[in-house]
């Protein structure tokens, strides 16, 4: 199927999803992955009305950003402290902020360049040692330590990547789980801190992960088909 109707039946699903938990395919985001695709992939993509895009890699981003429309860039993937000044000024939002280290250069960075970035915080909540992130039980100690520390960074919420399942309802209680976090910890009154975002689910899961309380969705393969890994990245 053509890009533009593979967002219309992800849409449709999302709508679908959303309104198990009783809101509306408006309430949630939806940020096209676009990992290994290349520039004209992702124009024809914006053509079709997508506004964000998301990217695992710092090498991606500068390789296609002024090659791509206009579009909310956002940086998805493990994110190596010595790479931040590379998209600084170039991402809306940094999903996999796991550390107190990687919080402070991002909000040297930002203050460098007189902004303020946005950031969601990644919290793993299998705790699988495959995937990055901090666990349930830390987390609040995270957004205590990055509020008293980085005065130009603002927390937005949380990030979850939940393990693959073959039945994704499996993936539910990691979903909920971060959910239940995002409610306690979004009542913090800190300027520094709005949480409006709670980034779940991709192509897999999404479906399961906007029952579970998800507001933004990263998907790449059912928008633009599997990813040729033997492609050079930012190709």
């Amino acid at each position: 199927m053509p890009i533009k109707e593979n967002i219309e039946h992800v849409k449709q699903l999302k709508a679908k999803a959303a309104e198990k938990s009783g809101r509306t395919g408006e309430d949630v985001l939806l940020v096209a992955v676009t990992k290994l695709h290349d520039v004209d992939e992702i124009n024809e993509a914006i053509d079709c009305g997508i506004t964000d895009i998301g990217e695992n890699k710092v090498q991606e981003i500068m390789n296609k950003y002024d090659r791509v429309k206009p579009v909310r860039w956002h940086l998805i993937g493990h994110l190596q402290t010595n790479k931040v000044k590379y998209i600084i000024d170039k991402v809306a939002m940094i999903h996999s902020v796991d550390s107190l280290k990687l919080a402070e250069e991002i909000d040297k960075r930002a203050s460098q360049h007189g902004l303020t970035m946005d950031i969601l915080i990644q919290v793993n909540s299998a705790m699988e040692e495959s995937k990055f992130g901090i666990t349930t039980e830390e987390t609040g100690q995270m957004i205590q330590d990055i509020l008293a520390n980085c005065p130009n960074v603002r927390i937005r919420g949380l990030m979850c990547i939940a393990p693959f399942e073959d039945n994704p309802q499996d993936a539910k209680v990691y979903f909920e789980e971060v959910k239940k976090l995002y409610d306690e910890y979004g009542k913090i009154d800190h300027p520094n801190l709005d949480f409006k975002y709670l980034s779940m689910g991709m192509s897999n899961d999404f479906e399961v992960a906007i029952e579970a309380g998800s507001n933004l969705i990263r998907v790449g393969t059912m928008i633009f088909g599997a990813r040729d890994y033997s492609k050079k990245q930012g190709e």
